[in-house]
C-alpha cells in the first residue's frame, strides 16, 4: 500500500498541475518527438525505479509534448474533453481492475451497464429493447453494427457466414453516402465486404433518397446494407432518415446509422428534429468520447435485433461462466475489456437529462457564435449550413486558407485544423468540449482575425 499511495499521490498532483495549465498553455505541443524521447531516455535501465519517481519522470518528460486537447480551445477534431465525473470514475475503473466480459463475474459492472444502456436508449430515442455494446471507439462500433448487419442479410439470403465464411456466398451490396466518414470504409474492409457503392449527396453532404431509390431499383435482389450518417464531419449535416430508411427497408436492406457525434442531437429538444426517423434503422454507432465527453475507449454500438448481434459477436468457452441473459462479450468483438460503462454512467448521472440537453445546446451555440464571428472577418466565408457543431470556412483561395490555418497553429491560442471539402481547402472548427465557454470562443476568434489579417 505504501508504494500505491506514493505513486497515486504523485499522479494526483501531476494531474492537477496539468488540468490547471489548460487555461493558459498554448494548445499545440511545444516539444518534438525527439525532444521527448531524449527527456525520457532511450536505454532500458538495468535496475528498477521507485513507482512515484517513474510517474514524475514521465510527467516531466512529456509535459511540453502534450497537445492541450482537453482545453476549451481545442477545435481540431470531433473529440470532447473529459468531464470531471468521468475522469474521476475512470481512475476507479483502473483501480478496480475488472475484466467486464462476463455478467456474473462482475455484477457491479453488469448492473451499471444495464442501467446505462437503458438511459442511453431513452436519451437517444432508440427502441428500448435494443442491445447496447460498449466498444473501444466509433470505428469498432461501426465494425460491430455492420458485422451484425452483414450476417443478418446473408442469413436472410440462406447463407450462414458463421459456418461457411464469405467465400462462395452471395455478395453483399453496401450503399453509402458519397461523404460518409472513412472509418465506415475501414470497417467494411475489416468485414471482408470491400468497397461500398457511393450514393450522390446534396451540397451539405446529405445522402439523396432519390439517388438511393435509383441505386436500389432495377437491380436483382441481393443482400444489402445501407449506411446513413448523423453528423457530416465537415458540414454537420444529417441524412434525411425518414425517407432514406423507408426506401432501404422497401428493398429489404439493413440500415446502419453512423452517428459518432451527431446521434446526441436526439438528447436535445432543440435539435431532436435533426434525427427524425433515425429510430427506424437497424443499428447505430456513436462515441461517448465525442459529444458526451467521456474518456477514450468509450464507443457505443446499438442493434435493434439482440439475437442478430449475439449471433455475429458471441462466443462460448467451457471455462467461462455464462449467464442465461447473455453476456457483455456477446455484444462486442473482445472477450477481455475494461469497465467501459462506469464512466459513461458517471457523466449521465452527473448531468442528468436536462444537463445532457444543455451540453448539446451549448456546443451548438458556440458553433453558431463561430459562424457569426467569421462573417465579420474580411475575406472569410462560412461554406456550410451550421446546423450542429461543425463550421467550415474559407479565406479566398486555397493557398490563403491554408496560410490562415498555419498561422492559427503557430499562434497557439487555439487549435483548428485544415481540411478539404467539396474540392476546396477549408478551416474546420469542431466544437465538442464540455468546458468550452464564451471566452474560449472569443480568444479563438481574436486569433483568427489576426491570422486572416497577417
Amino acid at each position: 500500500m505504501d508504494q500505491h499511495s506514493a505513486a497515486l499521490e504523485r499522479a494526483h498532483r501531476r494531474t492537477l498541475d496539468w488540468l490547471s495549465s489548460l487555461e493558459h498553455r498554448p494548445v499545440p505541443p511545444q516539444a518534438s518527438i525527439d525532444e521527448v524521447t531524449q527527456a525520457l531516455g532511450t536505454a532500458l535501465p538495468e535496475e528498477g525505479s521507485d513507482a512515484a519517481d517513474v510517474v514524475d519522470l514521465l510527467a516531466e518528460a512529456c509535459d511540453r509534448g502534450l497537445t492541450a486537447m482537453p482545453s476549451g480551445r481545442f477545435f481540431g477534431f470531433v473529440i470532447g474533453g473529459t468531464h470531471p465525473a468521468a475522469l474521476a470514475t475512470d481512475w476507479l475503473v483502473s483501480a478496480w481492475d475488472q475484466n467486464c466480459g462476463l455478467r456474473r463475474l462482475t455484477p457491479a459492472h453488469s448492473a451499471v451497464e444495464d442501467v446505462t444502456s437503458a438511459w442511453l436508449l431513452d436519451l437517444l430515442g432508440l427502441p428500448p429493447d435494443s442491445a447496447v455494446g460498449f466498444v473501444t471507439g466509433a470505428t469498432m462500433a461501426n465494425f460491430t453494427g455492420l458485422g451484425a448487419g452483414r450476417d443478418a442479410v446473408l442469413r436472410r439470403a440462406g447463407w450462414d457466414v458463421a459456418e461457411h465464411g464469405l467465400t462462395g456466398g452471395p455478395r453483399v451490396r453496401v450503399l453509402v453516402g458519397a461523404e460518409r466518414h472513412d472509418t465506415v470504409d475501414l470497417a467494411l474492409r475489416y468485414l471482408g465486404l470491400g468497397s461500398p457503392e457511393p450514393i450522390p449527396t446534396d451540397d451539405q453532404g446529405r445522402l439523396r433518397p432519390d439517388a438511393l431509390q435509383s441505386a436500389l431499383s432495377g437491380v436483382g435482389e441481393a443482400p444489402t446494407i445501407v449506411v446513413l450518417q448523423a453528423g457530416n464531419v465537415h458540414s454537420g449535416g444529417f441524412d434525411p432518415f425518414t425517407e432514406a430508411i423507408a426506401v432501404a427497408h422497401a428493398h429489404d436492406a439493413w440500415v446502419h446509422v453512423d452517428g459518432a457525434f451527431g446521434l446526441w442531437a436526439a438528447a436535445s429538444p432543440s435539435y431532436r428534429s435533426l434525427v427524425t426517423g433515425c429510430e427506424q434503422a437497424d443499428s447505430w454507432t456513436t462515441d461517448a468520447h465525442k459529444t458526451l465527453n467521456v474518456p477514450y475507449d468509450s464507443g457505443l454500438v446499438i442493434v435493434r435485433d439482440r439475437a442478430a448481434l449475439r449471433a455475429a459477436m458471441g462466443m462460448h468457452g467451457a471455462y467461462l461462466i455464462h449467464d442465461e441473459l447473455g453476456d457483455p462479450l456477446d455484444k462486442v468483438p473482445e472477450l477481455s475489456r475494461r469497465g467501459r460503462a462506469f464512466p459513461v454512467w458517471a457523466v449521465l448521472r452527473s448531468l442528468g437529462r436536462s444537463g445532457v440537453a444543455e451540453l448539446v445546446d451549448r456546443l451548438c451555440r458556440h458553433a453558431s457564435a463561430f459562424a457569426a464571428g467569421l462573417e465579420d472577418i474580411t475575406g472569410a466565408e462560412v461554406v456550410n449550413d451550421v446546423e450542429f457543431t461543425q463550421v467550415c470556412a474559407t479565406f479566398g483561395t486555397d493557398e490563403r486558407t491554408e496560410e490562415v490555418v498555419r498561422r492559427m497553429l503557430a499562434d497557439g491560442s487555439a487549435w483548428m485544423s485544415g481540411s478539404t471539402w467539396r474540392g476546396r481547402s477549408v478551416l474546420r472548427i469542431s466544437v465538442s468540449n464540455w468546458s468550452t465557454d464564451g471566452d474560449d470562443v472569443a480568444r479563438a476568434l481574436t486569433a483568427l482575425r489576426a491570422a486572416a489579417a497577417g
